[in-house]
């Protein structure tokens, strides 16, 4: 599977992940929101005064903007990392009161990166990449644990770096 470079990072980077149809259906949501407390609730017996009416309704309408948009991006950035994207935004739309949400973000994966010499995704952690066998990073010869580049002796086993010299 190959990887898209991703360099960028901060807040528009994560907003464009967000797909249409979320963007969409947190549309319909802010209009159905104001609609409701303008022009529906007017005609209740107890109805809050216009400025009440106004305010509630941009904040349920801010409210599921944030929600849908909440949701969109779980089921894109799920597919990006490699999980079920699917099994994801059921879990964001029906374990209740936002906990779903939260679930994702706590247990999601780390973003895959590429060999630099293939192209293949790679996980965090890796020694080698999957597809070409190209060493990412530094390991000992006999566990094939990673190591620091400045070792002379693993940490983990003891074995003598080869590449180091003796002390």
């Amino acid at each position: 599977m190959q990887v898209k470079s991703e360099t960028q990072t901060g807040f528009k980077s994560h907003l464009r992940i967000i797909p249409a149809w979320a963007w969409a259906l947190a549309s319909i949501a802010f209009i159905a929101a104001q609609w409701f407390f303008n022009f529906e609730m007017v005609h209740q017996t107890q109805c809050p005064p216009a400025w009440g009416r106004f305010l509630l309704g941009l904040l349920a309408g801010i409210g599921a903007v944030c929600l849908f948009a909440l949701i969109g991006y779980v089921n894109r950035d799920a597919k990006r990392r490699g999980m079920s994207p699917t099994l994801w935004t059921i879990i964001a739309i029906c374990v209740p009161n936002g906990i779903g949400l939260l679930l994702y973000f706590v247990l999601r994966r780390p973003l895959p990166s590429s060999c630099p010499q293939c192209g293949n995704a790679i996980q965090p952690g890796f020694n080698f990449c999957p597809g070409c066998n190209y060493k990412l990073s530094p390991s000992c010869p006999q566990c094939q644990r990673i190591v620091s580049a400045g070792d002379t002796y693993c940490p983990y086993c003891g074995t003598t770096q080869g590449n180091k010299a003796a002390q």
